[in-house]
């Protein structure tokens, strides 16, 4: 993968803003926007970006933060699942948890926030009691937000409880957006001031990069990545106005800036912040080291968006403004949906054998390699075993998974099972694969190719079985597919 992104540099940068910030106040309240664990979209659009570079910050700030996370009622009562990794919020939550602890990053409480009764916030709220977590419930904020001299109040912000905090840095985190973390940091301000703390806040944001042009490919995929949120890029006027200075901006941060900036002036006497811009640390422009890889990675990010934009409408999971949104982005940035060599590789070579579902992977040198479904593998398996193959310089006609382990496996699934699909899964190919390794050199050298396929590009003629779409993302590959379904059948394709 070519580089375009100095993760080292950032991470310097960001952490030095961060201290800046701790210094200014007796405690800071830090936002956290995107993912803390598995910013693969960072990763995509910033070639070099490490996927964890927010946590292994945390790390060095370990003996001064502690973490806060936020997670939406109203998210709990509809079962809001975190798309890259199919599991629901409070699943992450768990997760996030377990992570940071395995790092000794300290998580002092979880809060709930939105709650309007609903039940399964209350079941939430139980079953992380008996784990022993610290656990608060947050109302939405009566007044919010034109009534400011409700709002700073004790039926405002002081009607929700104060969660306790030990340390210097807090850092407030969610599982996604729309979570209840600006609130929850507002409303935490209002008691620390008057417990006689003086506490600040400021907002940790990678997207849109300030500093970057409105219209530069980075700024463009990240609106693509959040069309279902109605998210716009905008000049940050508040930062033209005070400093002569462009900055981008989002349209939410810049709406409710004013609203932050006299809650902040009520609260602490004084807000030092003159525009959104100012209240983010945000120094990824700081650490782009090659322009054009940047922008060929994130003009390939918003073709991919199109096309998760286009199987969710086909699906029934969005609108059709999702969509139309990023065809318009697409157009803005003077690209097409096939500006993506996997994509025509895919379709074609499925044409080729009568619509059959077929998967093209294009390998780090520029080769592209495909793989069709079959009675023994479905196309996402067949697709990576001929990678590894080409990758490791193993003959096509070599057949790496013997019979003697594939025939059981496939007994199993039809007869056992009842399953009506025979063909194994990427998952149990690459099970089945892996135990072929014990004995086969051959088999063994392939699977050692497997962290290869990292940041490779995928795409499908067809929508994959979502387990086959996930396990090509835990192989870390760029996988997006075609709006069509593989079958007629509504419920098992």
């Amino acid at each position: 993968m070519k580089i375009g992104f100095n993760n080292k540099e950032y991470v310097m940068r960001q952490k030095v803003e961060i201290l800046n910030r701790i210094d200014q106040f007796d405690k800071l309240y830090l936002e956290f926007g995107g993912k803390l664990f598995d910013d693969c979209h960072a990763a995509r659009v910033l070639p070099g970006f490490d996927v964890n570079a927010k946590v292994k910050l945390l790390e060095t700030l370990k003996d001064k933060a502690e973490i806060i996370i936020a997670i939406s009622a109203a998210d709990l009562a509809r079962n809001k699942i975190r798309a890259d990794y199919g599991i629901g919020y409070d699943a992450d939550v768990m997760r996030l948890i377990d992570n940071l602890r395995a790092l000794n990053i300290y998580v002092s409480s979880i809060v709930i926030t939105q709650y309007e009764g609903q039940s399964a916030a209350d079941v939430f709220k139980a079953k992380m009691e008996r784990r022993g977590e610290c656990m608060y419930v947050h109302t939405k904020t009566k007044g919010y937000p034109t009534d400011i001299d409700v709002i700073i109040s004790d039926e405002g912000y002081g009607k929700n409880p104060f969660i306790k905090t030990t340390r210097p840095l807090v850092v407030v985190t969610a599982p996604g957006p729309g979570s209840g973390k600006l609130a929850t940091c507002l409303g935490q301000l209002y008691h620390e001031h008057k417990n006689g703390i003086f506490a600040g806040y400021a907002k940790f944001e990678t997207f849109p990069i300030w500093n970057l042009p409105l219209k530069h490919p980075v700024n463009v995929a990240y609106e693509a990545a959040t069309a279902d949120l109605k998210d716009v890029n905008m000049i940050d006027h508040f930062h033209l106005e005070k400093y002569g200075v462009r900055s981008v901006n989002y349209n939410r941060d810049i709406e409710v800036f004013p609203v932050v900036k006299s809650i902040l002036e009520r609260i602490t006497g004084e807000c030092l912040y003159n525009s959104p811009t100012d209240m983010g640390v945000n120094m990824a422009g700081y650490a782009i080291i090659d322009d054009k890889e940047v922008c060929n990675a994130a003009n390939q990010e918003v073709i991919r968006r199109y096309y998760k934009a286009s199987c969710d409408y086909a699906q029934g999971n969005s609108d059709a403004c999702v969509k139309e949104r990023i065809e318009l982005l697409l157009g803005d940035l003077g690209i097409t949906p096939v500006d993506r060599a996997v994509v025509l590789a895919a379709r074609s070579r499925s044409k080729e054998f009568e619509g059959v579902p077929v998967v093209a992977i294009e390998l780090h040198d520029g080769t592209i390699v495909t793989g069709k479904n079959s009675e023994l593998l479905s196309a996402s398996s067949a697709c990576v075993l001929n990678a590894v193959k080409t990758l490791a310089g193993i003959n096509d006609e070599v057949m790496l998974i013997s019979r003697a382990t594939l025939e059981p496996i496939v007994r199993m699934k039809t007869d056992l099972l009842k399953e009506k699909h025979s063909a194994l899964t990427l998952e149990e190919m690459l099970i089945a694969l892996s135990i072929c390794a014990v004995t086969s050199t051959k088999a063994a050298s392939a699977i050692s190719k497997m962290n290869d396929l990292r940041s490779c590009e995928v795409h499908a003629s067809c929508i994959l079985p979502s387990a086959d779409e996930l396990m090509l993302k835990k192989l870390g590959t760029n996988v997006a597919t075609d709006a069509v379904f593989s079958s007629t059948n509504l419920y098992n394709e």
